[in-house]
């Protein structure tokens, strides 16, 4: 045996990586690559798992008639092949498509980023349904260390936002794939968070589906329950309702104040460790 081939043989071969031609691009570094669709892997911090049939096939469509109007973007890999970061539909509806190339911008990104980047740009584009977008704020907060106020920074959005979009993944599954087949909007499905008793938030849930009801008609049809479900309770002092509303936008989260003449409690509701840290922060 040759001594280079026993070497060769030892030492991991670097897959050279295969760009057909540049172009001049807007996109910081200049160059837009076309680079082959097999040399492309789909990102693994994509937080959208659903993408409609038909979009897609519309997108194929368009491409077939005026190709990518839009570059993807990607990061370079280890082994010499690439790595997708934003661009999802478009890469699978240019495989649909037959196509053999893909305009990309090639960046370098941390796995942090990759997930922010493709996050935004779902959001931006509203690809995203709400539990998947409540989903990649929950795996940003969980991989990365990261409080709801700085997800929020990051992705542009009010903390209060994230704060209620979390609060979705507390929801029983059925109640989630109904958000996810938008049988419910995040209204209703926030209506229904105030029901801490399983049992009585699915036979709400059960009631209210097929029916014709505003977010106004299902928060109407909670209060009631919950009226109805605390046998000897008396009608609550509207001033305190508008008090608890006023900390709950202001914290983003439950809150409840039952009052005994002039004292009483506050009770403020937490859903993770990084949760309570932020409302600690908040009134700190």
């Amino acid at each position: 045996m040759a001594l280079g081939k026993g070497l060769s043989s030892l030492i991991p071969q670097i897959r050279p990586r295969k760009v057909i031609h540049k172009e001049n691009g807007q996109e910081t570094g200049g160059r837009i690559w076309h680079i082959p669709l097999s040399e492309i892997a789909p990102n693994p911090e994509q937080p959208r798992r659903n993408f409609s049939h038909q979009e897609l096939e519309d997108l194929v469509v368009s491409i077939k008639k005026h190709g990518i109007l839009q570059p993807i973007t990607v990061t370079e890999k280890s082994d010499g092949g690439y790595e997708l970061i934003t661009g999802e539909r478009r890469l699978r509806a240019s495989q649909v498509a037959g196509m053999a190339t893909i305009p990309a911008i090639v960046r370098s990104a941390t796995q942090q980023e990759k997930l922010e980047l493709a996050l935004i740009e779902n959001i931006q584009r509203q690809d995203l349904n709400p539990i998947e977008e409540a989903f990649a704020y929950q795996r940003l907060i969980d991989a990365f260390n990261l409080t709801q106020q700085e997800v929020a920074e990051q992705v542009g959005k009010d903390r209060s936002t994230v704060t209620n979009m979390l609060r979705l993944l507390s929801l029983p599954e059925v109640v989630k794939k109904a958000l996810i087949d938008g049988q419910i909007n995040t209204g209703k499905a926030r209506a229904l968070l105030s029901l801490k008793d399983e049992k009585e938030l699915l036979r709400v849930f059960n009631g209210m589906m097929g029916q014709q009801m505003t977010v106004r008609d299902v928060e109407k049809t909670v209060a009631d329950y919950g009226q109805k479900s605390r046998k000897g309770s008396v009608r609550r002092d509207p001033n305190v309702l508008a008090q608890e509303k006023m900390l709950e936008e202001r914290l983003g989260t439950k809150v409840q104040i039952t009052r005994t003449g002039d004292r009483g409690r506050i009770i403020i509701e937490y859903y993770s460790s990084n949760d309570l840290k932020r409302i600690l922060d908040d009134l700190a």
